[in-house]
């Protein structure tokens, strides 16, 4: 699970040093960004709807530097990112689940060679609740008995609220909010929360992780699942127990450590040939982003940083 793999990179990177008393998490570490000469272009992104707002901000930042490049920025969901990379119409795949086998291969069927994974910053998919609602946590067995028709974790079914102790709303229906399936999260969520099974057919499908969002905010009865940095005042990102059957945040610290059961990479690909450098316009694209500029970037919108030892490794296997 990618959980697992943030827990490696927690071991390996010491993360105790990235975090301060004021709750910046941004590693000292990280580089400041160097623009070079020769950057000119149209940079073309096409993919994930949770990376789209990160992607419109690096984007605009990295125009600061090299204001004669053009960005343009599609966000209607992960899967969309492949077909982009294939067909030649975007150098950039923002994804916010890995690549499917199928996808892979596809890519691999035109160059000859796989595409290539970055790593760009850390996030926790969140069961959101109302401000309002009186719930302490979900474990992910009731995340499934709630979300999924097929209960592949062996829960009851549950519909209303008594059934998660909330007394006083006791015979009121929860109300469920989700992504469509073009959507990384879509599919990240039901591997991980639901065990591969199949959603509710009562789950709304919404377009976009802000209309979660905006959802939830709205009905107090509600529960939906997106990405950590579409959290708004109006909603709260309930604590979630994986199979030791601790709570844990969906904050920066337990998404590093793995405890929270959702965390996840957020990630972009790239089509690299092997043993050649990224196209210059790419390459410093992505250095930016792994910057202590661009990390900035990802902890204002409400995401996670990456630690200076695994974005310096990153940058490091574009270059090669």
């Amino acid at each position: 699970m990618m959980n697992k793999k943030i827990s490696t990179v927690a071991v390996l990177c010491g993360l105790a040093m990235a975090a301060s008393a004021e709750e910046s998490h941004i590693d000292p570490a990280l580089p400041d960004y160097q623009s070079v000469s020769g950057v000119s272009g149209n940079l073309n992104s096409i993919g994930s709807d949770t990376l789209n707002n990160l992607m419109t901000l690096w984007a605009e930042g990295f125009k600061k530097a090299y204001p004669n490049v053009n960005i343009q920025i599609e966000g209607k969901g992960s899967s969309t990112a492949p077909p982009a990379l294939i067909e030649g119409t975007a150098q950039i795949g923002p994804m916010s689940r890995p690549m499917k086998s199928e996808e892979i291969d596809g890519f691999e069927k035109k160059f000859g060679y796989k595409p290539t994974e970055v790593r760009v910053a850390i996030d926790a998919l969140a069961v959101f609740a109302h401000k309002d609602n009186p719930i302490k946590g979900l474990t992910l067995n009731q995340v499934d008995a709630i979300f999924s028709k097929t209960r592949k974790r062996g829960g009851e079914d549950v519909t209303e609220w008594g059934q998660l102790g909330v007394e006083s709303w006791k015979g009121r229906p929860i109300s469920l909010f989700g992504r469509n399936s073009a959507s990384g999260t879509y599919g990240f969520f039901q591997k991980h929360a639901l065990a591969k099974g199949d959603y509710k057919p009562t789950v709304k499908e919404q377009p976009g992780s802000s209309a979660v969002v905006q959802g939830v905010g709205a009905d107090p009865y509600a529960l939906g699942y997106s990405g950590i940095g579409y959290k708004t005042s109006g909603v709260r990102a309930l604590p979630i127990a994986g199979d030791d059957g601790a709570f844990y945040e969906a904050d920066y610290d337990s998404s590093l450590t793995g405890d929270y059961p959702l965390a996840r990479f957020l990630l972009v690909y790239v089509n690299k040939k092997p043993g050649k450098p990224l196209d210059t316009l790419t390459l410093e694209f992505l250095k930016f982003v792994l910057s202590k500029e661009g990390q900035k970037i990802v902890e204002k919108d409400g995401y996670f940083p990456m630690p200076a030892e695994v974005a310096e490794e990153v940058v490091g296997s574009l270059v090669k």
